[in-house]
């Protein structure tokens, strides 16, 4: 398959990348400015491109050829610097919004490309109707517990507007919600795998790592079952 990824520097997309690459697939990588991974890339099958995620135009140019779109945008990167984007994510929480509207305007020249987003957790369901990005007093205790601000919810409901945003295209579109707690570790490849409410390990708690959700990631590019719908995986 040829995988696109946006964000391929970042936590979630680096990790893409690599288990794309390590299953035999072609990989095209994209970043605001490609240039500096460009010239440090030493791998086979990948090739490196600048994209702007904010105009479909840029997007447009970069989807042919290309079998599925994962977008893992976020303002700033988060792997160098994660206060940097946690700080610009509250300053504009509309950004996620208008970056599912600019890749579903660029995948109308493509309809038949595939596009997986990577959002948030914030957007799952506590319990059947009840959505923990509608309530403060759902969101600031894990927020607390994150060690993230509580202004940080701005840009939870900024995910849950993007992905009400996908609810309402008829393009070939996944969104992914990982989990509450994700971070580098190990890949496992042993998960579970969930819709619209958190998957808790014995402990009550949603988490897992960056590693085996870019296994998710890459399972259902190469095997579809969540089209037009989210999933959220976790241990």
């Amino acid at each position: 398959m040829h995988i696109g990824v946006i964000g391929a520097t970042g936590t979630i997309g680096s990790r893409v990348v690599t288990e794309a690459l390590d299953r035999g697939h072609q990989v095209r990588a994209f970043s605001r400015d490609a240039a500096p991974a460009q010239r440090d890339e030493r791998r086979d099958g990948i090739t490196w491109a600048s994209v702007d995620v904010l105009d479909p135009a840029s997007i447009a140019v970069a989807l042919p050829g290309l079998d599925v779109l994962i977008s893992g945008f976020q303002p700033g990167n988060a792997a160098k610097d994660l206060g940097d984007t946690v700080r610009r994510s509250i300053a504009d929480p509309t950004v996620y919004e208008r970056a599912a509207r600019a890749l579903l305007k660029a995948l109308e020249s493509r309809p038949r490309t595939r596009l997986i987003v990577i959002g948030g957790a914030g957007s799952l369901e506590t319990e059947p109707g009840v959505v923990r990005a509608d309530s403060d007093d759902l969101l600031h205790p894990t927020l607390d517990r994150l060690g993230l601000p509580r202004e940080y919810t701005a840009a939870i409901r900024g995910h849950r507007a993007a992905l009400d945003v996908l609810r309402t295209s008829n393009r070939l579109w996944t969104y992914f919600s990982p989990a509450e707690e994700i971070a580098p570790g190990e890949r496992t490849g042993r998960f579970r795998v969930g819709g619209d409410q958190p998957v808790l390990d014995a402990d009550g708690r949603s988490r897992i790592s960056a590693e085996d959700a870019a296994v998710a990631l890459i399972d259902e590019a190469e095997l579809p079952r969540s089209v037009q719908r989210r999933f959220t995986i976790g241990y």
